[in-house]
């Protein structure tokens, strides 16, 4: 079959959307390599095999469709989630091995930011493969968003979560509960961290909450896969009991550090002091907040002083959703607010 450049089959857009799925296959980790999914169809549309990465050390989802398809990849089209990579890792350059495999002709959605890997894209070329790109191009980087954006920016993802009460407090005056927000928005949070591969906090919570910032199912038993547990800050911590302990207060540095041990994704839920040193930053690119239906009117603040002195200096958030939380056993009700802050 013939194709004018820049043009799909309708098969391949649907042998994409495939791919998408199995890159998102349950217990993938998601990182520090991207998730990938591919599948490759004969010259009718018909799937010949499928594949998808397993994570870092593992065969790609190239590698891992055409050892499924063994002969019968030759003459394919291979449908991949991400432009097949360009260098030799823990594994061969996906490009050689499906020109190694007689492919056709390759379609992939994103462009792999990753200066080392790519360039798949002129090798295949360059070995007279097909090659067309940007099929389901947003819904793949969206698939891959947080190691995309570290790709791009050399930086985790940074999301601060907080919990607070109608008037901005995060704890009582006197200290007796460490929580404002309801069981389902603690459930959410466990939900959200499993996302993530650092957790982050500063030496005062560690000093005086003793948090363990495990991520743990409803039952309250902790998980198979664990972020990194770290803190960050100069004070000394006879046990903190984390994982990791970094002895800075610049959160550009401590970001550098985690980087360099490929890690993407920060979950900052440190006090206010720690949140106010990276909003003063600029790093904090999405904010998850609980509003628990209360009034303290003393208390811990959420976020320490942020040098703002008028109302139009304030930082203004902007509200990506809004998800009512119902409460369980009793509870009232909370709110999740998902935002992204401003400039970000």
């Amino acid at each position: 079959m013939t194709f004018t450049p820049g043009t799909f089959w309708p098969a391949e857009q649907a042998a994409m959307t495939r791919a998408l799925e199995l890159a998102v296959t349950p217990g993938v980790p998601l990182g520090p390599n991207p998730r990938v999914g591919c599948v490759l169809l004969d010259d009718t549309g018909a799937t010949v095999a499928e594949g998808y990465h397993r994570g870092a050390g593992t065969a790609h989802a190239e590698a891992d469709a055409l050892a499924h398809a063994g002969e019968a990849a030759r003459g394919t089209t291979a449908v991949v989630t991400l432009e097949p990579c360009n260098h030799t890792g823990r594994t061969g350059p996906c490009s050689q091995a499906l020109v190694a495999a007689g492919v056709r002709r390759v379609v992939f959605a994103q462009e792999d930011p990753n200066p080392v890997a790519r360039g798949g894209a002129d090798t295949l070329r360059a070995a007279g493969i097909e090659v067309e790109s940007g099929l389901l191009a947003a819904e793949a980087r969206e698939v891959n968003r947080v190691w995309t954006f570290a790709t791009d920016h050399q930086r985790p993802f940074v999301t601060w979560k907080f919990a607070t009460t109608l008037d901005g407090r995060s704890a009582a005056a006197d200290g007796t509960s460490r929580w404002v927000s309801g069981t389902a928005a603690r459930r959410d949070t466990h939900r959200l961290r499993a996302l993530c591969d650092v957790m982050l906090v500063g030496t005062n919570t560690v000093a005086v909450d003793h948090p363990r910032l495990s991520v743990r199912d409803d039952d309250d038993q902790p998980l198979a896969l664990q972020p990194l547990r770290v803190v960050m800050g100069e004070r000394d911590l006879a046990d903190h009991g984390l994982d990791l302990h970094l002895r800075t207060r610049d959160p550009v540095t401590a970001l550098k550090e985690l980087f360099a041990r490929d890690r993407q994704h920060v979950f900052l839920e440190g006090g206010p002091t720690l949140a106010a040193a990276f909003l003063r930053a600029g790093l904090v690119d999405e904010i998850v907040t609980y509003v628990a239906p209360m009034l303290l009117g003393a208390g811990s603040a959420a976020v320490a002083d942020l040098g703002i002195s008028t109302i139009a200096g304030a930082l203004r958030p902007t509200v990506t959703d809004i998800t009512v939380l119902p409460g369980i056993e009793g509870e009232e009700p909370n709110i999740r607010l998902t935002m992204t802050p401003q400039g970000a």
